[in-house]
């Protein structure tokens, strides 16, 4: 069965958020096994300089680094990323498990991660050109972890 590891940078404080990570949580266990990892975030200073904000996003891509599997396939949710259809992303998650059965999954701090990191990924993938909360993004990365699985089995879910 595939493994797949969330890493996300931040705590998620609202129960309505942590509710509906649960509940795909619970739906995606049919599939793949799945692990989410909360890092800390770094507190941001209060003299927001280009080079003590790039020192928080390198702090928080070190604590990234440090729990990413060795053999994983690594996609790290980015806005310069590759905007893909459900049924894109759902070949995708499906090519990945013939070559690799662990994936590593990244949604960065506030800041998002640094270049030198991200050239490190083996893929970047932006849901969408516009800004989400990261707790809110990773209710939709469950949600659509889940529908590519429901897609790549051919079971129905609402389009």
């Amino acid at each position: 069965m595939l493994h797949i590891d969330i890493i996300c940078v931040g705590k998620l404080k609202e129960k309505y958020l942590k509710d509906a990570i649960d509940e795909y949580s619970k739906r995606l266990s049919k599939y793949c096994f799945l692990n989410i990892i909360e890092l800390l975030d770094e507190k941001l200073p209060s003299n927001n300089s280009e080079k003590l904000l790039y020192e928080v996003k390198c702090k928080e891509c070190e604590r990234i680094s440090s729990h990413i599997k060795k053999d994983s396939y690594i996609i790290a949710l980015d806005l310069t990323g590759k905007q893909l259809s459900s049924e894109e992303f759902s070949k995708k998650i499906d090519n990945i498990s013939l070559i690799n059965s662990n994936i590593t999954i990244i949604i960065g701090g506030s800041l998002g991660m640094t270049n030198e990191f991200l050239n490190t990924v083996h893929e970047k993938i932006c849901f969408s050109k516009m800004t989400f909360p990261h707790q809110l993004i990773r209710v939709f990365l469950l949600e659509q972890l889940f529908r590519a699985f429901k897609i790549s089995n051919n079971e129905t879910y609402h389009r």
